[in-house]
């Protein structure tokens, strides 16, 4: 019965970036073949600001499956994860890892697993953040650390078309995953974006 209902689902694709200089082209080859492809350009810290994210998890029913290319783009930390995957099991919906198949969510075994492999995943982000940090305090203290804008040029001038179109700024700044204070800087061409302007 259970392989009848996966038989007959729908198998949705979900692909995330960090924010928009990152590509998705991995991710959707490796998910080429889904019925229907979610893409997301926001952080994946937490559920609660990942609006499709949450849009497909009410939208799947019994039977349907979604499947993403591997742990880390469905959560970025291990709880999280967990309970991303029991809301989903408790619906009847089926989770899958291109990456790393034999990773069943359904049996206490696959669980295990997953757990693990979050966890070192989650310490490796981490480790390599804190490296970052150290090296930015460094860079700093030897005066040479200054962080790039955000925004691209072209980034900037889509920004000001769509705002010009009628699109909220706070909708454009959170599409774009900046502040709104970063969105103002750049179309007004103050702080780092004075130079762009000029």
């Amino acid at each position: 019965m259970v392989e009848q209902m996966m038989q007959n689902g729908r198998v949705y694709g979900y692909a995330r970036v960090s924010s928009t200089d990152q590509n998705l082209d991995r991710q959707r080859e490796a998910l080429a073949g889904v019925d229907v492809l979610v893409e997301e350009m926001v952080s994946g810290k937490s559920r609660d600001d990942r609006e499709k994210l949450r849009t497909l998890m009410d939208f799947a029913q019994a039977g349907d499956t979604i499947r993403t290319k591997s742990i880390d783009r469905l959560a970025r930390n291990t709880r999280d994860l967990l309970d991303i995957i029991d809301e989903l099991l408790a619906k009847g919906v089926s989770v899958e890892f291109v990456d790393t198949p034999q990773l069943s969510v359904s049996t206490k075994e696959g669980r295990a697993m997953i757990t693990i492999f979050a966890a070192f995943a989650q310490l490796e982000r981490e480790s390599i953040r804190e490296r970052q940090l150290e090296g930015i305090a460094i860079a700093k203290a030897a005066g040479k650390y200054e962080k790039a804008p955000k925004l691209a040029p072209e980034q900037i001038e889509d920004a000001r078309r769509r705002i010009s179109d009628g699109v909220p700024k706070a909708r454009v700044a959170r599409e774009l995953s900046v502040s709104r204070q970063t969105l103002y800087a750049a179309l007004s061409g103050s702080g780092k974006y004075a130079e762009a302007a000029a």
